[in-house]
């Protein structure tokens, strides 16, 4: 056997893996077929791990005749074309809402989180307490001013780009929904009843929840998203106040239970523990809205 001679520097270490159609992204999960490194939004599930796009097409016969099943990804949902389309469609509803808001402002009274009726200047405002129960979602589509807004949908289109492409359009949308009404929930029944809220932050929150869960399923360094959620607690809990804590934290723990029940669900039982995770949530919510509105009534 072959000896180097003493002082001869060995072979140099291999650099990181970064997946083959986006060079930015260090990954260390490789297609189970053709062994390319693969980043989350190309991350397609298979019987055993994962396979890249490419693969997949070839499978299924795409452009050939072949009728065989789409593909799906880590949490079952059906590959799209657009992975983004739902948080793109979502961003459009925030922007225009917004600007609807801007030029009649009487449609953040109308529309924004309010527990009980007050007295503004021009009239008396109903809330969720007298029945107005739209507001809980509605409130989520509000934002009073560009900061506001542009914070959220920065963080609407970090997160939600990737969690779109693992959990597919439907899965997304509902957890993108419930966590922003887990988020309504919990301001209504620990906030002030005369005090408005509004705004897509708990929804957001529960993206990176979701996205935190998903991370740590694919064995990723978690420090990045510790270190986002850190930053992230310390501006909710400003001494400044101004910030609706409720619906950070409401929005994150929903976020968290739906985000378990999405990736973790057995494949054999995969529909029934996913969309009775949601189904679970939504439950606990409406638990609380109720609750709430029998004590203010």
């Amino acid at each position: 056997m072959d000896q180097q001679p003493p002082g001869t520097p060995g072979p140099p270490a291999p650099d990181p893996a970064v997946c083959y159609r986006h060079p930015d992204r260090p990954t260390g999960v490789r297609c189970v077929r053709c062994e390319r490194p693969i980043c989350p939004d190309c991350m397609i599930g298979a019987s055993v791990g994962f396979q890249c796009p490419d693969c997949v097409r070839e499978g299924s016969g795409t452009g050939h005749g072949a009728t065989a099943a789409r593909p799906r990804t880590l949490a079952g949902g059906v590959v799209a074309d657009d992975p983004r389309l739902i948080t793109k469609i979502l961003i459009g509803i925030n922007i225009v809402v917004f600007i609807a808001a801007a030029m009649d402002r009487a449609l953040l009274d109308d529309l924004m989180l309010l527990g009980r009726a007050f007295v503004h200047d021009y009239g008396p405002v109903e809330g969720v307490a007298e029945g107005q129960w739209y507001r809980l979602v509605t409130a989520m589509f509000l934002h009073e001013a560009p900061w506001h807004i542009g914070f959220n949908m920065l963080g609407l289109w970090w997160l939600g780009g990737p969690l779109e492409a693992v959990l597919g359009r439907a899965r997304y949308l509902a957890l993108y929904l419930l966590s922003g009404l887990a988020g309504s929930a919990l301001t209504y029944w620990l906030a002030a009843p005369n005090q408005p809220s509004l705004g897509a932050s708990g929804a957001v929150w529960g993206l990176l929840g979701a996205t935190a869960v998903l991370m740590r399923r694919l064995n990723y360094d978690m420090r990045p998203v510790f270190v986002l959620l850190a930053i992230n607690l310390v501006i909710t809990f400003n001494p400044w106040g101004g910030i609706a804590w409720q619906a950070h934290i409401g929005g994150l723990i929903a976020g968290v239970l739906i985000g378990i029940g999405m990736v973790h669900a057995p494949r054999e039982r995969r529909n029934l523990v996913q969309f009775g995770t949601c189904a679970a949530v939504l439950v606990a919510t409406l638990v609380i809205v109720v609750a709430r509105t029998a004590a203010l009534t």
